[in-house]
């Protein structure tokens, strides 16, 4: 991935990129950690303007290392590559804090390929740090970034890391006014750059040739490779360089009194200065339509939650929201020194609603008994369609006395069913509906409380429905099955 980026093939690393994540694991092998991989992604996202991203992956591996202790070579590298990326977001206290912990964790490890990695990271921030500051200031940044990777020079082979290394170094030495030394390795960083087709280094060789003939006073040359280090900078995206080699350019066009090279060198900056406002606000308007979309799938979810727990014909809890629900409102009314109670009633003759009226006027039937049970009960009373014409009401308020609020809500249930007006759901009928109820309560589970209340109901039945019964812990066998009527 980062081999296509430093080359400036975009799609191809995008496209990579996507065939990366749509694995969806976050642990790649023994030695990667979940922060690791996080974190390199996040690294990948930001260099492919996906802003929001980036940043929700930062974040959140960020929040995986606070919570691991730093230890070991994966740790160091992921530490490393997040304070490289706060670097580059602008979070510059706390990624040289980073980047100087992962220099010593890498240390601790032993692994010298990790280690150069985050010296040439440490280095490179130095370095960047160091064209702004005041001479003094600088020369001391540019000693520990020349420092840092000459160190890195003794532990890598051939490959990026040691072109890194290299053209880095050859800054820092321009920088401390060795321009001879400096000369040599970015000469030799930028030959190592050009047949690995690495545009990064390519762009950094060609800045430190560009300082080093600017202060040896060759302002024609420097003017040349100015120009080629912002070239290799805009073929690969790198916002950084664009912005601190248009700038140089622009310099040394002022020195020569080049006012046509100036200002195309100032143009270069503004463009860089707005391709870097551009990315933000794509990213901020990316961020904008992922919550949006973030807002709209977890309404979905939620509206699909409901659903699952409510019964369509009559809008009431069904049997799942009730079992969800039961448990912890049983133990809250049980710890405020309350009684709950559990209400289950069965509307009478239902059958001979669906037999003699049909089907339309049972569900209608339903829906009224509903609208009654809402009516009679509190606000804080559970109501569930718990199957067929079965209802169950779990009392929870203490606006009535507890100890009696089971049989006083039951009642009043049953009354109100059996004063209704059902001429304008059944029209003329021989049977109008009515319920039997069955009543517990006590300090008891749901099962129990249903199983106290169910036999409660089939004495109501017994004795002639439309009535009321309570349990009082009579030893009874379960009821039989008496369903519809």
């Amino acid at each position: 991935m980062r081999a296509l980026l430093d080359s400036g093939h975009f799609h191809d690393a995008d496209v990579a990129f996507d065939e990366l994540v749509s694995t969806g694991t976050n642990l790649v092998g023994e030695q990667w950690n979940r922060a690791t991989v996080l974190v390199h992604r996040a690294w990948l996202s930001w260099r492919l303007n996906r802003i929001p991203q980036a940043l929700e992956l930062a974040a959140e591996g960020w929040t995986d290392l606070d919570a691991d202790q730093p230890i070991g070579a994966s740790a160091a590298q992921t530490i490393s590559i997040l304070g490289n990326l706060l670097e580059t977001i602008g979070h510059r206290e706390s990624a040289l804090e980073l980047m100087s912990l992962s220099v010593q964790v890498a240390r601790e490890a032993g692994d010298p390929e990790t280690l150069a990695h985050c010296l040439v990271r440490q280095a490179s921030a130095l370095i960047f740090r160091s064209v702004a500051r005041e001479v003094s200031a600088a020369e001391r940044l540019f000693g520990t970034a020349r420092d840092l990777f000459d160190e890195a020079l003794l532990l890598v082979g051939e490959g990026q890391l040691r072109r890194v290394s290299l053209a880095g170094g050859a800054r820092a030495l321009a920088g401390l006014g060795r321009l001879p030394e400096a000369e040599r390795l970015a000469q030799r960083a930028l030959e190592l750059s050009k047949e690995a087709e690495d545009g990064f280094c390519t762009a950094v060789a060609n800045w430190v040739l560009a300082v080093v003939r600017r202060d040896q006073g060759d302002l024609h040359s420097a003017r040349t490779f100015a120009s080629r280090a912002l070239d290799s900078a805009e073929s690969i995206g790198d916002t950084m360089q664009m912005m601190r080699y248009s700038l140089d350019l622009a310099s040394v066009c002022v020195q020569l009194g080049d006012a046509v090279g100036e200002a195309a060198a100032l143009r270069r900056t503004v463009r860089a200065g707005s391709a870097a406002v551009e990315t933000l606000q794509e990213g901020l308007g990316q961020a904008l339509e992922q919550r949006r979309v973030a807002v709209q799938a977890q309404r979905l979810a939620t509206a699909a939650q409901e659903a699952a727990v409510r019964d369509p014909l009559t809008g009431l809890v069904n049997r799942l929201g009730l079992q969800r629900q039961a448990p912890e409102l049983l133990a809250e009314t049980a710890a405020q020194g309350r009684i709950p109670w559990l209400v289950l009633l069965d509307v009478d003759w239902f059958k001979d609603v669906n037999d003699y009226a049909g089907h339309a006027a049972g569900d209608a039937t339903l829906q009224e008994v509903a609208h009654l049970l809402r009516r009679e009960c509190r606000a804080d009373d559970l109501i569930c369609r718990w199957a067929g014409d079965e209802f169950v009401v779990l009392l929870v308020d203490d606006a009535e006395d507890s100890r009696h609020a089971g049989p006083v809500v039951a009642e009043r249930i049953r009354s109100a069913v059996d004063r209704h007006d059902w001429r304008l759901v059944l029209g003329c009928t021989r049977r109008v509906p009515t319920v039997s109820i069955g009543v517990a309560g006590g300090p008891a589970k749901l099962d129990h409380l249903f199983a106290a209340a169910d036999i409660a109901l089939y004495r109501a039945k017994r004795a002639g429905r439309n009535r009321v019964e309570t349990d009082h812990g009579d030893p009874e066998q379960d009821r039989p099955e008496i369903r519809g009527g």
